[in-house]
């Protein structure tokens, strides 16, 4: 455990993941108090990226539940090997095995079980399980991993009670598509992300993409800081500025102009109708100003 805030600020920001003092203090008493931290905010704004530098900062395996519609507790928590407990039942019964009771036993043993993401962080110390997209869930998830995050232990009928002896270090996030219930949000510390301002975003590409020049970063982030104003169906965020930074630089580039910015928006906007929205702006006036 990392003294406080500020070390762990400084601890995060070595990953190459800037935090402000905010999410700086959640992150630590999400360590010290054992509670999962809630992260939510539009796609791109760095909620995913924070439970990997966390990992790295804490030199911890991180395990990923990847959240969808109709998910349920077999597939994010255990399933039993069915393959292998029917070759080991054929082998006994080769064997010539009769004891049942001791066959049983053995068919739903430990050794059989196939630990999904969050049985697997449960047993692992220590580590960081991120429940990516938990909005893309059901209410029927989310009430079962409401039980599952009040006491870190999970049932199996056939093993009995299994508990982490301790909690991993849990970090939900959610892109808004619906509202999580208050209940979940309760049990956690919450965290809304806003996108960066220019500044902010600006040492945010030249940290992840420092080959890139300051001019081209420069210039990239003014141009989406500007898209983000528009009326778009999926403003961009900070993923798709670093990655636009490094597709640029990947051509060679040293400085954006209009024709550059218009061939490589691909990179930026990820609907037709965004593209055609961009094509339609002014983005000589932006590239002058930054880059001046």
């Amino acid at each position: 455990m990392r003294e406080g805030p500020g070390e762990l600020r400084a601890g995060l920001e070595k990953t190459g993941y800037l935090v402000d003092d905010g999410l700086a203090t959640a992150c630590y008493l999400a360590l010290k108090l054992h509670r999962p931290l809630f992260c939510e905010g539009d796609a791109g704004v760095g909620k995913t990226a924070l439970a990997a530098a966390l990992a790295q900062v804490m030199d911890a395996p991180l395990i990923r539940l990847q959240c969808y519609e109709g998910i349920d507790a077999s597939q994010a928590l255990y399933d039993w090997d069915f393959p292998r407990q029917l070759l080991h039942l054929k082998t006994a019964e080769a064997a010539g095995t009769t004891d049942a009771d001791r066959l049983q036993g053995e068919l739903y043993s430990r050794r059989f079980l196939i630990a999904r993401p969050l049985l697997r962080a449960l047993e692992t110390h220590p580590s960081v399980l991120l429940i990516d997209e938990i909005d893309r869930a059901d209410d029927e998830f989310e009430a079962f991993l409401l039980e599952l995050l009040s006491d870190y232990t999970v049932t199996v009928p056939e093993l009995g009670t299994l508990r982490a002896s301790r909690p991993p270090v849990v970090v939900l996030t959610s892109n808004r598509t619906r509202e999580v219930h208050d209940a979940l949000k309760r049990r956690c510390l919450y965290h809304w992300f806003d996108h960066p301002d220019f500044t902010r975003e600006l040492a945010i590409v030249r940290k992840r993409q420092p080959q890139v020049t300051e001019r081209l970063a420069a210039q990239v982030t003014a141009v989406v800081q500007m898209l983000r104003t528009q009326d778009l169906l999926k403003p961009p965020g900070v993923a798709e500025t670093i990655d636009w930074a490094e597709a640029l630089d990947a051509l060679g580039a040293t400085e954006l102009d209009v024709e550059l910015a218009l061939d490589t928006l691909g990179s930026v906007l990820k609907y037709h109708e965004d593209a055609q929205r961009a094509r339609s702006l002014d983005l000589s006036a932006v590239l002058a100003v930054r880059g001046a």
